[in-house]
């Protein structure tokens, strides 16, 4: 247990704490009282930073934020567009694993600075200077950013599981459940096996498709 003093808190400590606890613990069970003992004090203090649950996750996914920029080089991102978006959605999804239920703390939260902004210009910017408009080249970053973000929830929430070390869904239970509808029972090996493999081919297929619709369109 990480030993901090009261008086010495503050939001971004509390998050980092949030953050270990949340690889032994899950998102279920990450509550302020479980966060307050991990940090040695009382919940209270924590409710002084934090109004609610959601705040903390504002605050983890921004940490989470931090994390990922830290570990973008400086200078602005070089090469085709199409190799840039699926190397940072690539980025994306490692820094994701890293937390048990990491997509989750990071979808839907609202980041508390602005850390996130630096690394998203230079990859807007990259994308304009590809051809695409402004509002195009956000919508094919909302878009890859939005298919990685979702794969990882499902590929998260699929096992195996940390704490038990659960494989995930037993296809052979999934097939005889199915045997009446054989496609969907042979999909299961594509759909629950695969997790890396399986994601760049959809990566593949989204950078190709923001391509086809979104580049050059006025």
């Amino acid at each position: 247990m990480v030993k901090v003093a009261a008086e010495r808190l503050d939001r971004t400590r509390v998050a980092r704490a949030a953050l270990r606890l949340l690889n032994e613990v899950g998102l279920e069970g990450l509550t302020l009282r479980a966060i307050a003992k991990e940090l040695d004090v009382k919940a209270p203090a924590l409710y002084w930073h934090f109004k609610d649950k959601q705040a903390l996750l504002d605050e983890m996914a921004t940490e989470m934020v931090r994390r990922m920029a830290a570990d973008i080089a400086p200078s602005e991102p070089r090469g085709d567009w199409p190799e840039v978006l699926a190397a940072a959605m690539r980025g994306l999804r490692e820094h994701l694993l890293r937390y048990r239920d990491g997509a989750k703390v990071y979808s839907g939260t609202h980041f508390t600075d602005t850390s996130y902004a630096a690394p998203m210009e230079a990859h807007l910017r990259l994308l304009t200077e590809a051809g695409f408009t402004p509002g195009a080249a956000a919508r094919a970053w909302l878009t890859a950013y939005s298919y990685t973000i979702g794969y990882v929830i499902e590929e998260q929430s699929m096992g195996p599981d940390p704490a038990t070390g659960a494989e995930g869904y037993d296809l052979a239970a999934r097939a005889e459940r199915l045997a009446e509808y054989p496609l969907s029972a042979a999909a299961g090996e594509e759909i629950f096996r695969g997790h890396a493999e399986g994601f760049e081919v959809g990566l593949a297929a989204v950078v190709a498709g923001v391509g086809a619709v979104l580049r050059g369109r006025t």
